[in-house]
């Protein structure tokens, strides 16, 4: 619904900013339980139960509100969904938190609208103009010097954590272009619960072949920046501010905002990908 903007224009901004910060500080202290987490019940089993407590919590909303998602009709379109915009990426990065620090998973998180951006360019016809590449370029840079200076260690484990949080926000882009492509008539709310419940349940077997590990916690908890992740690590873990996070996080922002505003207006990009391609978070 449209409502007339002299009228409803200031307030409704002022919602959408509010909701936009509430959803920041959830979306950020999720991967500080996923950092926790990971270590103890494992990767998979991480990732798997987030998305059954997610989609049987809203499967219950349907019950109770008497919504109609449509089970039969759009299974197909819960099923891919929730592997591209769920299942792959939480995986990857639960295995990711067992190496690196939270903060630099919420970092590379930040190049979601950049891939989604990408994708759009390539199966959306819609033009990757000499300012998106820079701002594609940055981002890879960002990249490069969180994992430089970031005081990890270089070796296998590390390059791999680092390419699973790469990977992860590109399955986030992957989703975005096809809920615009192929499901774009099913609506946000069904969305939402059908792809975590058949998310979650397309991966429970696999945490049956892999039970959760009886190992300890790592206490090494990362340094938490930028966003709300940088507010719940300094609250409730006592973590620290790293120089090489700050200016990775500074670069892959920059390289996201190049890629995903609009010339001229400083607003994301209202493609089809981003104006439907709800994020289940």
């Amino acid at each position: 619904m449209r409502y007339p903007f002299n009228r409803y224009g200031s307030s409704m901004a002022t919602v959408d900013v509010l909701l936009l910060i509430a959803l920041s500080g959830i979306w950020g202290s999720s991967f500080i339980f996923i950092r926790y987490l990971a270590p103890i019940i494992g990767p998979l089993a991480t990732a798997d139960f987030r998305m059954l407590l997610a989609g049987v919590a809203l499967v219950l909303f349907f019950f109770l509100t008497g919504f109609k998602p449509g089970w039969r009709k759009n299974a197909r379109h819960f099923l891919v969904i929730g592997l591209l915009n769920s299942a792959v990426p939480f995986v990857l990065y639960s295995v990711a938190a067992l190496v690196i620090p939270a903060a630099m998973e919420a970092i590379f998180n930040s190049m979601s609208p950049m891939f989604g951006a990408i994708f759009a360019a390539l199966w959306l016809d819609e033009k990757l103009t000499p300012r998106k590449i820079a701002g594609l370029l940055l981002g890879v840079g960002g990249v490069v010097v969180m994992s430089s200076l970031g005081g990890l260690s270089v070796d296998v484990r590390t390059v791999l954590a680092v390419v699973a949080c790469v990977l992860a926000p590109m399955c986030y882009g992957l989703a975005g272009v096809y809920i615009g492509t192929r499901a774009a008539q099913v609506k946000p709310m069904a969305v939402a619960g059908g792809s975590q419940l058949f998310g979650g349940l397309a991966l429970l077997p696999f945490v049956a072949m892999f039970p959760p590990p009886a190992s300890a916690i790592d206490g090494r908890l990362a340094v938490i920046i930028v966003s709300f992740a940088l507010l719940w690590g300094l609250i409730f873990l006592n973590e620290t501010i790293t120089a090489s996070m700050l200016l990775g996080a500074a670069i892959i922002l920059v390289g996201t905002f190049l890629v995903a505003a609009r010339p001229g207006t400083g607003r994301g990009k209202g493609s089809a990908v981003q104006a439907r391609g709800p994020r289940v978070y």
